[in-house]
């Protein structure tokens, strides 16, 4: 399953699934097309737009394109064998973490300028090797280790409450198809939720609840709509269960708009 979420709202952008055998460089490209898309990338928000992806999505041809597009990319390389040869090229390693940074010549032309960066880490008294492309300048080679690894935060994260809260690992079709309506649905739940959480819940004591919590312990609630036409006029909730109260006031909130 390949996906695209926005940092800020923690919403999902596009999901698709694929065969367990699709390889993660064959998943860029839809991914980008369907981003622009939904958002209306004009060629100038392109240009002030950043990729970040790991090792799976970063093929030269990958990295052209994106540069030919207009994009900025934050993106480690795919090959293990050039991370290698271009270590033997590093004059300066720097420590960052647990790891070693050098910089190096791009190998390739890019179609634009860019910086690459080696890291390398000691595993088993072994070094192991990998390498990073961007068109973005750091005062740093930290700096710039520091912006890659908080690329797959939002992923991560929404992915791990998507099975969780909403079940997705739970739910498995026949089909194909029938599983990628699954999927769009969970997307549809996920987006409702961090939409609902955002502006009924942030200023509440639920504001760090996560979409398990929101549906465990605020959805579960008895309760009644009382509607006037199609619009929600007020809403009753057990009274008897701890959220009620604070949860009621979230409600009133979020569904006159405040």
């Amino acid at each position: 399953m390949a996906r695209v979420n926005t940092v800020k709202y923690g919403e999902t952008l596009w999901s698709e699934l694929y065969p367990g055998n699709q390889h993660t460089v064959n998943c860029l490209q839809p991914a980008v097309t369907a981003t622009e898309s939904s958002l209306e990338l004009a060629q100038a928000q392109r240009q002030r737009t950043v990729w970040r992806f790991d090792g799976g999505a970063g093929s030269d041809e990958q990295f052209q394109w994106l540069f030919n597009r207009g994009y900025h990319v934050v993106g480690k390389g795919l090959s293990n064998f050039r991370a290698c040869a271009l270590a033997q090229q590093v004059r300066r390693w720097d420590s960052y973490a647990d790891c070693q940074l050098g910089e190096v010549t791009p190998p390739i032309d890019y179609g634009r300028p860019v910086r690459v960066f080696v890291k390398r880490r000691l595993k088993k008294d072994k070094w192991r090797h990998s390498y990073y492309v961007t068109s973005l300048q750091f005062p740093s080679k930290g700096l710039f280790m520091t912006a890659y690894n908080q690329r797959g935060g939002a992923e991560v994260e929404q992915f791990r409450q998507d099975k969780q809260g909403l079940a997705l690992a739970a739910r498995r079709k026949a089909s194909l198809n029938g599983q990628k309506a699954c999927v769009l649905l969970t997307d549809l739940a996920h987006n409702l939720l961090t939409h609902f959480s955002r502006h009924a819940l942030a200023e509440s004591r639920f504001r760090a609840f996560g979409l398990k919590r929101i549906v465990r312990d605020l959805l579960h609630i008895p309760g009644a709509l009382h509607f006037e036409g199609v619009r929600v006029k007020k809403v009753e909730l057990l009274t008897l269960n701890q959220n009620s109260r604070d949860l009621i006031i979230c409600l009133e909130k979020y569904i006159s708009g405040g």
